[in-house]
């Protein structure tokens, strides 16, 4: 028996998660980690991260049946710099 849910969740203000993530990885100082030696075979990275409140709906639909639920959690982001000298959003999680 297969049993299908579609979950999704809407953001509130995903233009202000985007301006936030940007930020964090466009920050104007660089603590020089990333250029650092290292053995072969390996790349320092510089970290950056930040935890930003989000709220939202998350909306399950199983069997025509629809719930939605109203959330507000903090997620943790995360950007990585390598030797390419560019921040990359690496990791984000919800702490709660």
């Amino acid at each position: 028996m297969n049993n299908y849910i579609h979950i999704a969740a809407i953001l509130d203000r995903p233009d202000l998660l985007e301006n936030m993530v940007e930020q964090l990885a466009y920050r104007h100082y660089d603590l020089g980690y990333g250029q650092q030696r290292v053995p072969l075979d390996s790349e320092a990275l510089e970290t950056s991260s930040s935890t930003i409140y989000l709220s939202g709906t998350v909306a399950f639909d199983e069997k025509g049946e629809h719930l939605e639920i109203p959330f507000i959690t903090n997620f943790l982001f995360t950007c990585v710099k390598g030797a390419d000298d560019v921040y990359k959003l690496s990791w984000s999680t919800s702490l709660s």
